[in-house]
């Protein structure tokens, strides 16, 4: 079942679990609002306009974990597959990648040592700035004709919902899902 789904299901029990035919309007307005925004970041637009910014030559598929681990950072493997629905060992070569490039470096954790954790470098923190910049122009564009009251109200929705979303994963996350060696 998916998140928005779980999230949004009806207080009473459905009998006619038929894949809710007659889903609660906002639900579907949400869940389809999502699937645009995550079709969009999907898209190769955005990064392609994005990457012409950059000095350096970046792949794309290395754009949203860079951007995470400086956000979560360090991180282990395993972590930042989940955060971008990935397969870890994929996620791990292409840290190990990131890492060649110089823009993270990889260290044993500070709880566990079996544990490989990535952490931004300074040359990873100047091209995530520039990543921030370049997107902030194009949500800038994007939302030109927004007043503030509407970005502010979408943003604190949207950090609402993610807030929400992770806490019901932490509640339903296997025991066995936090092996983070590399």
């Amino acid at each position: 079942m998916c998140m928005i789904h779980i999230l949004f299901r009806p207080l009473k029990a459905v009998n006619n679990y038929v894949y809710n035919a007659h889903m609660n309007k906002d639900l579907f307005d949400t869940h389809n609002a999502l699937l645009d925004i995550i079709g969009f970041m999907s898209r190769p637009e955005p990064d392609i306009a994005l990457m012409s910014e950059l000095e350096m030559p970046l792949e794309r598929a290395l754009l949203p974990l860079l951007v995470r681990i400086e956000r979560r950072g360090p991180i282990g493997v395993v972590e930042l597959a989940d955060l971008v629905g990935r397969d870890y060992t994929t996620v791990s070569r292409q840290v190990a990648r990131l890492d060649e490039l110089g823009l993270v470096a990889r260290r044993a954790g500070a709880r566990d040592k079996r544990v490989r954790e990535a952490e931004v470098t300074a040359a990873g923190q100047e091209v995530v700035a520039v990543i921030d910049q370049t997107r902030e122009k194009q949500v800038n564009e994007m939302m030109a004709d927004w007043t503030v009251a509407e970005r502010r109200d979408l943003a604190r929705m949207m950090k609402r919902l993610a807030a929400d979303m992770n806490a019901w994963v932490v509640r339903h996350k296997s025991p066995d899902t936090d092996d983070d060696t590399d």
